[in-house]
């Protein structure tokens, strides 16, 4: 029996495109690049020179509430955020006002998927700790750097007093978030709740330690926007982004009654781990074949039902050839049969985030009846022969779509999402 259905009400971006998640569907749908040259620091000396940050972002951005006050007290300071809290708190906003929801709403929750917290913080007062003893280090630093930060300053900016977590399982962290909220849901331990992830790591030190683990991209440092390419021949590694992209959720039957618009419903989650390696994946893929497997039966949904898959499809030799085999032992046969694409071929690898990133390009794909591309795929990979909706997107009106996630620590995290009818 599959398990009730929890509605996608709301949805809020902050993304190497801006702010908004029109703006962010209309650059994945027309295949734009995310990624470019980094010029926020010094990478004069790092191997890796390229990302996908995110632009300019202040607070002025977030929408208001209805039946918030205004002006609000010192307790929701954005002087004190750090970069994940930013572009969470104005993602966040941005779901809650596109779910109808205001401020102070009753029995609502935040679960949030962060990787790293507020790791720029930590950056800058290690930095000003060791080169100058500290004159500049606040008293906020060790509050505002952790990383269950991110959820708190989400509360506080809507006004909820219901549950309000961070999860932090690396890549899979807002995955397993949604799929933590979806289960929540269910128990009746909230009516609504604001699930996602956020995080904001294009830092000094994640480029440097990165390049240190030849994860990332150095082969495309003049040319930043061809630089992620999932499945493609010339992959080199992946390109580090980062972001905030947050979801309305509640179970589909209230979110009816109240007449919400639905962007798709969340049918099925699974996470499992292959208890093998702290980077890598292990090659026989079983336990990421478990993991889709059993998103969909708790779905509900047969193998046939699944009409696109969000890969995680990071651009790594590894992980993209893997990826695709394990898709080929979880579908047999009809693996050629489904299109799918990996997002962060134009937004990189937002970490924690990623997860969250691509049920929102699921989401809206659903929806809106189009399926975004995986750019820069001009040489596929013979080990990674499925169709990636190579370079441009097409219209299509799957019922269904699966949207994979795969992390260090050997961690496997899969959603399944239905599409919404009326």
């Amino acid at each position: 029996m599959s398990l009730p259905k929890v509605a996608i009400t709301g949805i809020g971006a902050v993304s190497a495109f801006g702010v908004g998640r029109e703006v962010y569907w209309d650059a994945i749908r027309r295949g734009q690049s995310g990624t470019r040259a980094i010029t926020e620091f010094d990478v004069s000396t790092y191997p890796c020179k390229v990302a996908a940050p995110v632009p300019p972002v202040d607070i002025a951005a977030a929408m208001p509430l209805a039946g918030e006050a205004a002006p609000r007290d010192s307790r929701a300071d954005p002087k004190r955020y750090s970069r994940a809290a930013l572009f969470g708190v104005v993602a966040a906003r941005e779901a809650w006002n596109d779910a109808r929801l205001g401020f102070g709403e009753a029995n609502a929750g935040v679960i949030i998927g962060s990787g790293g917290g507020g790791i720029d913080v930590g950056e800058r007062q290690y930095q000003d700790f060791f080169t100058t003893g500290g004159q500049h280090v606040t008293p906020y630093a060790i509050a505002i750097g952790i990383c269950g930060m991110v959820s708190s300053e989400i509360s506080i900016a809507l006004g909820v007093r219901g549950i309000s977590h961070v999860l932090s399982t690396g890549c899979t962290s807002s995955t397993d978030a949604l799929g933590y909220a979806c289960m929540l849901l269910r128990q009746g331990e909230c009516d609504v709740l604001l699930s996602g992830g956020a995080d904001g790591c294009v830092l000094p030190g994640m480029i440097f330690g990165f390049s240190r683990m030849r994860a990332v991209s150095t082969h495309y440092n003049d040319r930043g926007a061809e630089a992620s390419r999932p499945f493609d021949r010339g992959r080199d590694g992946f390109v580090l982004g980062e972001g905030a992209w947050m979801l309305t959720l509640e179970l589909e039957d209230r979110a009816r009654a109240r007449g919400a618009k639905i962007y798709a419903t969340i049918d099925g989650y699974a996470s499992t781990c292959d208890a093998y390696h702290r980077v890598q994946m292990d090659p026989d893929g079983e336990q990421i074949v478990r993991c889709m497997h059993t998103a969909m039966a708790r779905a509900g949904r047969a193998a046939e039902e699944i009409g696109y898959i969000n890969y995680h499809g990071t651009s790594t030799q590894l992980n993209d050839a893997i990826e695709s085999r394990c898709t080929r032992l979880a579908f047999g046969a009809l693996a050629d049969r489904i299109p799918g694409s990996s997002t962060k071929s134009m937004i990189g690898h937002p970490q924690g985030a990623s997860g969250a990133a691509g049920v929102v390009a699921t989401a809206l794909a659903l929806s809106r009846g189009f399926l975004p591309p995986t750019i820069n795929l001009t040489d596929p990979d013979p080990n990674c022969d499925l169709d990636f909706i190579p370079n441009e997107g097409r219209a299509a009106q799957p019922e269904a779509a699966l949207c994979n996630c795969l992390g260090f620590g050997s961690k496997n995290s899969a959603l399944v999402l239905g599409r919404s009818h009326g």
